[in-house]
């Protein structure tokens, strides 16, 4: 299987304020804690692209609105670590602990939400399933930066990822083994230029 990472173009003058510049993160500078709300999880039908986010973080969106009174999202410490997304909840009167791991090999794709901007969401993949393998999780972040700083902290991750399976591909090759490699991808665009794009799509077809 091939392997893919989609990178964003170039930032756009409005975005002075959260320049790619100020947002970057590089591989060196994980770990990385995130204080985030998990909005939760909804059944996906694609690997990678906004298109395959959006309904899903939608859906995400509405349950959370309707809400019992008395009920809150979750607050949870998300680490983005060189090998996965590590989750811990943290614990309060209506929340009791848990952690949860996501390897990084199970995440096909990240992307800051194009309507909901302090959404960030992946789509993970199960190949065990018997249904879909495709499940999009989601967060809630503080401000529409930590969002975007999240979405470059997972893309340091895929490179890094990205950079063992080659010297693990090469090895392999050397022996003559053949190995299985995993496709994932990491949208760094705006949300501005991602729905640009989506509009120009839309328009075409």
């Amino acid at each position: 299987m091939s392997n893919s990472s989609k990178t964003s173009k170039s930032s756009t003058p409005r975005e002075s304020k959260e320049s790619k510049d100020e947002m970057e993160v590089k591989v060196e500078d994980l770990p990385m804690v995130f204080k985030v709300k998990y909005l939760g999880k909804q059944k996906g039908n694609g690997l990678w692209g906004i298109k395959h986010t959006r309904k899903p973080v939608d859906k995400m969106v509405a349950a959370a609105k309707e809400m019992a009174p008395g009920k809150v999202l979750p607050i949870c410490n998300l680490t983005v670590t060189l090998d996965a997304i590590i989750l811990e909840t943290i614990p309060n009167k209506i929340t009791e602990y848990r952690k949860w791991v996501h390897n990084v090999d199970t995440i096909s794709y990240g992307v800051q939400d194009i309507v909901y901007s302090r959404v960030f969401s992946i789509i993970l993949v199960n190949e065990e399933s018997v249904r879909s393998p495709f499940e999009v999780e989601a967060f809630v972040c503080d401000s529409r930066a930590m969002a975007r700083k999240l979405t470059f902290a997972l893309a340091a991750a895929f490179q890094d990822y990205s950079r063992r399976l080659q010297e693990t591909e090469a090895e392999e090759k050397d022996t003559g083994k053949t190995a299985v490699r995993k496709k994932f991808a990491i949208d760094l665009r705006t949300a501005e230029e991602m729905a640009s794009d989506l509009q120009e799509q839309e328009t075409d077809a």
